[in-house]
């Protein structure tokens, strides 16, 4: 797909999919938000930069973990998702988080500004995620840290058919790269080439539980990377693509509910000028 083009793919899917992300993902992701943070530790007084924040969740973490004499910047492509990230940090009495829609890969930031960079699960949609990865190199300062966060292994991710299953219907692969960078090495790699050091890699598995079929799918179709297809589906299409996902996740029904094995791949790393990462 044509760069221009998936950037607008995932920018109006996830302003479809904002208003129903949180319930259907927020438990699903916590390990691998909590395990992001880990390796980064944000601290007191830091500038915090969340790309591709979504509705704010590791945001939100970074905001206390930083302070009120820190601060953190949240982007996103989805307008919606960053109306939704600031309502959350209102609600939650953290002015030191602020949101702005703005593309990953060509950030409106001036250089060194941020001592710590985080993008939790949203390199895999964009088209050139190097690019993201110059970009935060470039806004960081000297020492600055590097956390990641994308899913693993396609084999290793239960959910994975969901793509094909709804490429089958529409006219464009929907995530045609989006497993590339949870393959073994290679986001390290990328994290390397772009200038990075002291860069690991951790590998983490997951089980995403679902009380019964219709919350399955809708975390699928209408809270996810595809809710824009999804969206454009007549509901004949929309039951054989619910149909062919639930014969897809069949081996992990347990009773009325599902239990779906996943894996998420955590990069760390730092600039050069600063001391070593601790972990």
């Amino acid at each position: 797909m044509e760069p221009r083009l998936q950037r607008r793919v995932q920018r109006y899917g996830w302003d479809l999919a904002a208003g129903d992300y949180e319930a259907l993902w927020q438990a699903q992701l916590a390990a691998a938000r909590a395990g992001l943070l880990a390796q980064v530790a944000p601290g007191p007084g830091e500038q915090v930069l969340d790309v591709a924040c979504g509705t704010g969740l590791v945001s939100l973490d970074a905001a206390r973990a930083v302070g009120d004499r820190g601060g953190v910047l949240g982007i996103d492509l989805s307008g919606k998702m960053v109306e939704a990230a600031a309502c959350r940090a209102a609600e939650c009495g953290l002015p030191q988080a602020r949101f702005a829609r703005m593309d990953g890969e060509a950030m409106a930031l001036p250089d060194a500004g941020f001592d710590v960079a985080l993008c939790a699960l949203g390199l895999m949609y964009m088209p050139e995620p190097e690019q993201a990865l110059r970009e935060m190199r470039r806004v960081l300062r000297p020492g600055g840290r590097l956390g990641l966060a994308v899913w693993g292994e396609r084999a290793r991710c239960g959910w994975a058919p969901v793509f094909p299953i709804v490429d089958a219907e529409v006219a464009s692969e929907v995530c045609p790269l989006f497993f590339r960078l949870g393959q073994q090495g290679v986001l390290a790699r990328l994290c390397a080439d772009a200038g990075f050091g002291d860069v690991t890699e951790h590998r983490l598995t997951t089980t995403l539980a679902y009380a019964d079929a219709g919350q399955a799918c809708d975390a699928a179709f209408v809270g996810g990377p595809v809710a824009l297809a999804w969206a454009r589906f007549d509901e004949v299409v929309r039951e054989r693509v619910r149909r062919r996902y639930l014969e897809a996740i069949a081996p992990w029904r347990h009773g009325p509910g599902y239990r779906v094995p996943g894996e998420f791949v955590i990069v760390s790393a730092a600039l050069p000028g600063g001391p070593r990462m601790i972990r």
